[in-house]
């Protein structure tokens, strides 16, 4: 055998050799369930920015941000002129009293932090409380996320926390079709019939809060039944068939195991309306005929009085599209279920590992929640940072940076929009909480996603976060009395 030959040989070895490590670095996170560790050729020699990166970002959340600009002034300049200026000023100096025992910026998630003038971003919210606890009404909050809470993750169990303190029974709002109905352990439900249209896949609709509307086939079918996995899910005493469109259908309500069935005519509309149904239910099933024109959003199972907390998850949201929900239909929903709260939960579709600088979503996001707040000028606005989320470097699940560069972002879209905030990722644990939270089986594998448990771990510390908040209101109210 000749040298150039045993030289080419040596050559296509250290190719083949070459090609099978690059593979191996490009193998994914997981193969089966089990963690793969990669092979880096260059791990010894690689800067890692990242870790640079995080620890800047960790330094920017444990102090307050001072994100002054002209339209966080004008702002408040518009604020002070619908405001008593004493008594913005006990009020600063109250909530400053509070707030001398913590830091500048919550980093644990443990209270809420309020960037309105006078701090008055939960005032409509907490005074609809107090009349909900002396029995005068109902208090309506909206959860508005992604995936996160898909399923009633962590809404369940702040649902159920508030109505115990409360009062108030039921689910609230559940679409008249969903495709993960079978997911979702606080309502059983079936449906047939509807053809279904989002926010998200078809700009050819207008849709207001629930961001999807679904158009009945004949015969078209719903079916609900309450369950026991909370005591106040186990009965409710109204029933409301959200509707936006119809012309002439017939609607066949069988309650309570058959033991009640009404045939009524919906009356006509061309704006979102509601049907509304009093007793005692513990399940309903809704049957349209002549459904031409027909357009429903959803059924809410819920009580006259207490607390009613909706849940209008999308998944693959990141917020932004909320922009383009149509006044009108906001306004007639707004009308028949006035919200005090609207909840907005998103991020997890906008941090990526290529991307540590969030001024434009930030940006649009400060215009999304105005324009929320042009849709249901009766509710007070809570922005929920972004969760933990977890990815593989060398062969250890860790924060990925941009979480906390988006978190310091969301920060100031509260800030710059003068609405309240809540740090979920600091009420997970912080740094790599994530990790605990998959070991302990309160999250998914995919170190993104919660499990039912570790949404009631958010659930009760936003809960808890909120009552903390209402003895600031409390104190205040007593004060300016």
């Amino acid at each position: 055998m000749n040298k150039d030959t045993t030289f080419g040989r040596l050559i296509g070895i250290l190719f083949i050799t070459m090609f099978v490590c690059l593979a191996l670095y490009k193998l994914p996170d997981t193969i089966l369930g089990y963690k793969i560790k990669k092979v880096d050729l260059l791990s010894d020699i690689r800067i890692k920015d990242d870790s640079v990166s995080i620890d800047q970002l960790k330094r920017k959340l444990a102090i307050a941000d001072s994100l002054l600009t002209d339209s966080i002034n004008k702002a408040r300049l518009a604020q002070s002129a619908e405001t008593d200026s004493f008594s913005i000023s006990l009020r600063d100096s109250l909530y400053k009293a509070m707030q001398s025992s913590w830091s500048a910026a919550d980093s644990q998630g443990v209270r809420l932090e309020d960037f309105s003038l006078g701090h008055v971003g939960l005032k409509r919210f907490y005074a609809a409380l107090k009349n909900a606890q002396e029995r005068r009404g109902q208090v309506r909050i909206a959860f508005m996320g992604d995936s996160f809470i898909e399923g009633d993750i962590m809404v369940a169990d702040f649902r159920n926390a508030m109505q115990q303190k409360f009062g108030g029974r039921g689910v609230g709002f559940v679409p008249i079709a969903s495709s993960v109905s079978q997911y979702r352990p606080t309502v059983e439900h079936h449906f047939g019939g509807w053809n279904t249209f989002s926010l998200l896949t078809d700009k050819s609709k207008k849709y207001t809060l629930p961001g999807m509307v679904f158009e009945a086939q004949e015969g078209a079918n719903a079916n609900f039944r309450t369950v026991n996995r909370y005591a106040t899910l186990r009965e409710v005493s109204a029933l409301k068939l959200v509707y936006e469109q119809n012309t002439n259908s017939q609607v066949q309500l069988v309650s309570n195991s058959s033991a009640d069935t009404v045939y009524q005519d919906l009356p006509a509309t061309n704006i979102v309306t509601q049907r509304t149904w009093t007793g005692r239910f513990t399940n309903a099933s809704f049957r349209f005929n002549r459904t031409e024109g027909l357009r429903v959003l959803g059924v809410s199972m819920e009580d006259t009085t207490g607390v009613v907390v909706d849940n209008y998850s999308l998944r693959g949201n990141s917020g932004l599209i909320l922009e383009q929900m149509d006044p009108s239909r906001c306004e007639a929903l707004n009308a028949i279920r006035r919200y005090d709260l609207i909840v907005l939960q998103y991020g997890l579709n906008v941090v990526s590992d290529e991307m540590l600088h969030y001024g434009w979503y930030r940006q649009r996001m400060v215009q999304v929640i105005k324009h929320v707040q042009r849709c249901f000028p009766n509710a007070d606005i809570l922005l929920l940072g972004v969760s933990d989320r977890s990815r593989q470097e060398e062969g250890t699940f860790k924060t990925m940076p941009a979480v906390l560069a988006l978190l310091h972002a969301q920060r100031q879209i509260a800030q710059q929009a003068g609405v309240c905030f809540w740090n979920v990722f600091g009420a997970m644990g912080g740094e790599n909480s994530m990790v605990r939270y998959v070991d302990n089986n309160w999250a998914s594998k995919d170190y993104t996603h919660l499990s039912f448990r570790g949404g009631k771990e958010i659930g009760m510390s936003l809960f808890k976060a909120v009552l903390i908040e209402k003895q600031f209101y409390d104190e205040a109210e007593k004060a300016l009395r």
